[in-house]
């Protein structure tokens, strides 16, 4: 009996021994605190607002314990352009946005989600449907891109010396933007001749490509509305594939080559060049 009495006494002369976790780091400590905000005195730890503690600081401490307290600190998010701070308590980012209630799946963020969460704060770039326009040409795009500049090279869309682009190349594509890419048009340095500009120029394109711009015939392969092949394009003045150009562009390239070659469109449009005359 009397060595119980002795054990019981020794066991509470040691402590309690308890692990104290302060901002993810670990600390094995022995105390005879009473409650949790003793320990916490104990170990020179504050909480304040903002923090969160657990258990609360009111309960008793018993052996084994783990007790975790996590000191929040302002964070701030932007989200598309819009900046947001608030009080968070976890270190990681995956963390920080979940206790913001951010939703950041399929979006893009500057710092990875296991990465620790920067004083700085963080940019968040959500998924957002837009539209790309270049000419006839319209296409539709899923981006995380901050820029319109961004959206254009995710695209592929390369800019030459006097494109034009709306809106800026430095704003923030919002969700359902139109990208307007207007391409500039090359200096015309030999006029077309009256008499040619009067020819039926809207009936060859109809007979060649059914007045489609944009229209390529593998066969040549031929391009645009009057069937260019490259060699005659390009021998006229014209850069890239006809079908890339405004249809103003082609119809100038197409009266230049009428002028060229004196007026023997045979080679060209044997089987729909009879349509100038109509």
């Amino acid at each position: 009996m009397a060595l119980t009495a002795i054990a019981l006494v020794t066991a509470a002369n040691l402590g309690k021994q308890v692990q104290l976790i302060v901002d993810g780091r670990s600390v094995a400590m022995r105390t005879f605190a009473d409650n949790v905000y003793d320990l916490l005195d104990q170990a020179d730890v504050s909480v304040g607002f903002g923090d969160t503690l657990y258990p609360s600081g009111q309960d008793d401490v018993v052996d084994g314990a783990q007790i975790i307290v996590r000191h929040g600190r302002p964070v701030t998010v932007t989200v598309d352009g819009r900046s947001i701070t608030r009080m968070v308590t976890a270190t990681d980012v995956a963390g920080a946005l979940a206790e913001m209630a951010i939703n950041h799946a399929g979006g893009r963020l500057s710092v990875p989600p296991e990465g620790a969460l920067p004083a700085s704060g963080l940019s968040v770039f959500t998924a957002r449907r837009v539209y790309v326009v270049r000419g006839s040409v319209r296409r539709e795009t899923v981006t995380t891109g901050a820029t319109v500049g961004e959206v254009l090279k995710q695209e592929g869309v390369r800019l030459r010396r006097g494109d034009r682009v709306s809106p800026a190349l430095s704003a923030f594509p919002k969700d359902g933007t139109v990208i307007r890419v207007v391409t500039a048009m090359p200096q015309h340095a030999i006029p077309i001749q009256a008499a040619v500009a009067k020819l039926n120029w809207a009936a060859l394109a109809a007979c060649e490509s059914h007045g489609n711009p944009r229209a390529v015939n593998a066969g040549g392969p031929y391009y645009g509305l009057y069937q260019f092949n490259l060699a005659m394009w390009q021998a006229v003045g014209g850069t890239r594939t006809p079908n890339v150009w405004p249809a103003a562009e082609q119809t100038y390239r197409a009266q230049l080559l009428y002028q060229r070659v004196g007026g023997r469109w045979q080679g060209q449009w044997p089987h729909c060049g009879a349509r100038l005359f109509s």
